[in-house]
């Protein structure tokens, strides 16, 4: 995917979760995302975070905070942040859909792929439908396959062979098949567990 299209499904996605959230219950954005130890207000903060990252001092101060753990970095600095008096996720959302900001650690296929899944990660959990548009899950699933860390997606899923049923996309060659939509297939890639349903073995 060039460039000016990744932007174009990135603002489109944060204008969707911005929307999603705004139309829940307080409480409802309590509840547990798809990403593990991360509730949909968390979830919402990170995404709403990405264009308005804190700069390399913060991040090391966080990540200090954090013994190193990257993943215990981004958790926190998302609680912290959903978590302030007064913060406003839907308005930040929507302030920053089109910003085209990158965090410091990080670049413009990750933030695509990133912000696809957690978008799932919300709308998933409060029973909305949500597709992913088909060309950026390909890219995305594509991104998240050859990156290793975090996600380590060719050791984890070592003997499957994953194969997208509404497009041409297949990765691996182990003697299982895991079948499924690309962006069902993005999100196992990642690491979510609770979209067994959408997939055939």
């Amino acid at each position: 995917m060039d460039p000016e299209r990744s932007w174009l499904v990135v603002e489109q996605e944060r204008r969707y979760l911005a929307d999603l959230l705004e139309s829940v219950d307080e409480p409802d954005r309590d509840r547990p995302s798809l990403c593990e130890g991360w509730r949909i207000r968390d979830v919402a903060a990170h995404v709403a975070l990405a264009p308005q990252h804190p700069g390399p001092g913060a991040m090391l101060v966080g990540a200090v905070r954090a013994l190193g753990r990257f993943n215990k970095l981004n958790h926190d600095m998302a609680v912290r942040h959903a978590s302030r008096p007064g913060t406003d996720l839907v308005a930040e959302l929507r302030a920053h859909a089109d910003s085209r900001r990158l965090p410091v650690v990080t670049s413009l296929d990750n933030i695509l792929f990133d912000t696809l899944v957690h978008v799932q990660d919300v709308a998933i959990p409060l029973g909305r439908q949500h597709s992913m548009p088909v060309d950026a899950a390909v890219h995305g699933a594509d991104r998240v396959w050859r990156m290793g860390w975090p996600f380590h997606a060719k050791r984890r899923l070592a003997g499957c062979r994953l194969v997208a049923t509404d497009v041409r996309w297949r990765v691996g060659d182990g003697p299982e098949e895991i079948r499924g939509p690309i962006e069902a297939l993005l999100l196992l890639l990642t690491g979510r567990t609770a979209i067994g349903d959408r997939l055939r073995r």
